[in-house]
């Protein structure tokens, strides 16, 4: 019966010891020397170069401009308006149409005016009648002064008559033109030559000198004023010296080329900017007045100036900084001076066109630190190094279909070597 009892536990006992051995013996002598095969390899993890992508510097002729926003102006704007009071008798023309310079536009009700020019030009005709006698007088009288019939006072009294006729006829010719300027004020022609605004006048309309009839606005060449800050003033003044190129940028469509045509005299005060006005061919009529548009103005060009991309530049407390790369994949961290910013690029002192800048990856470069330049194209993995779907195996026979793991594989893995069923039946004797 003690025989029957102490058997069983002595088996349990040494398969427990079994157990304990293989679980924390083999393993622990495993980890350990894992451990050691690992310490070795930190140094080179440390001393690994650091992935970086870079760029090289170009040399190129960089634009120096200036980018402000604006509202188009037209060259000339009238506001028509009548110069009497008067009834409008006819309209010739209609809102939103162009009309050239001189074009008849209203006639208001003229029968006034044109019985005042008649009544003018039949006055001016009696006086030059009456003129015409005192001349014939005047000649008679002279000519019985010279035969002693007459005395020099009475030729002198017809002169003088003579005289005052022609100062009388002289009114009455100015009187005429009073009448025709007057007649005139009844038809209202176009100043200059533009588009016409709303028309809130028709006819029989009662137009006094202080109502406006219609607005007519130059859309051909037409202008953007834009405000310039006082700091690019001396380079603004030289462009519209040689009337630099301006674009007018609307968006969604493609930028108006004009020129600049004038800078203001005088700075305002309160914010610190000069107004400026560039002209442009607006036959397209692609801006319009009132329109807000973006201005860019060509002042200069930095000739030969070195362009990297923006992404390499880095703010630090000494300034503006760059990784350059050499030949021997060794990085330097070099101050750089901005000139000019070209979108994603920018100009800068202190980089030689040529080298290589760090774009990507700074934050992993040291001072005299080794790089790697990373590749923009990629090795494909061949089709046949893949397994496909249909050789994974599947089911309650995966285990054992599984190879077994290689001695050296399993040492450094901390897993015994053998077959997948193995590892089960080991399982299961525990």
């Amino acid at each position: 019966m003690k025989k029957k009892v102490i058997l069983p536990l002595l088996a349990v006992a040494v398969l427990g010891l079994s157990t304990w051995w293989w679980i924390a013996v083999r393993p622990g002598t495993g980890s350990a020397g894992g451990s050691a095969g690992a310490a070795p390899g930190a140094p080179a993890a440390a001393a690994r170069p650091a992935l970086v992508t870079t760029a090289r510097a170009e040399k190129r002729d960089v634009p120096v401009t200036v980018q402000v926003n604006g509202s188009v102006v037209s060259l000339n704007s009238v506001d028509l308006r009548p110069q009497v009071t008067n009834t409008v008798r006819e309209v010739h023309v209609k809102e939103g149409q162009f009309v050239k310079e001189g074009q008849l536009l209203f006639t208001l009700d003229d029968r006034a005016d044109q019985a005042n020019l008649s009544k003018a030009k039949a006055q001016q005709l009696k006086d030059e009648a009456t003129l015409a006698d005192l001349e014939r007088q005047f000649r008679r009288s002279r000519e019985l002064m010279a035969q002693n019939f007459i005395s020099r006072s009475a030729t002198d009294a017809v002169q003088a008559q003579l005289e005052a006729q022609r100062a009388t006829v002289a009114a009455d010719r100015a009187a005429v033109q009073a009448a025709q300027v007057s007649l005139s004020y009844s038809t209202l022609r176009a100043p200059i030559a533009g588009r016409i605004g709303a028309v809130a006048i028709y006819p029989g309309s009662l137009v006094q000198p202080t109502t406006t009839l219609l607005t007519i606005t130059q859309l051909d060449p037409i202008a953007v004023s834009f405000p310039v800050p006082e700091a690019r003033l001396q380079d603004l003044l030289d462009a519209a010296r040689r009337r630099a190129p301006v674009e007018a940028i609307v968006p969604g469509r493609a930028p108006v080329q004009g020129v600049l045509d004038f800078v203001d005299n005088a700075v305002d005060p309160q914010i610190g900017t000069v107004r400026a006005k560039a002209v442009f061919n607006n036959d397209a009529q692609r801006l319009w007045p009132g329109q807000f548009v973006q201005t860019q103005v060509t002042v200069r060009t930095i000739g030969g100036a070195t362009v990297i991309p923006a992404a390499a530049l880095m703010q630090l407390a000494d300034g503006m900084t760059v990784y350059v790369v050499d030949d021997s994949g060794t990085a330097r961290r070099r101050k750089v001076e901005l000139l000019q910013s070209l979108g994603t690029q920018m100009a800068v002192l202190g980089v030689q066109p040529g080298e290589q800048v760090v774009v990507e990856g700074k934050q992993n470069v040291r001072e005299g630190g080794k790089v790697r330049i990373e590749t923009t194209s990629a090795s494909p993995v061949p089709a046949s190094s893949a397994p496909s779907p249909a050789a994974v195996p599947r089911g309650p026979k995966a285990a054992s279909a599984i190879p077994a793991m290689p001695a050296d594989a399993a040492d450094a893995a901390g897993t015994p070597a053998g077959s997948g069923g193995d590892q089960a039946a080991a399982r299961s004797r525990s």
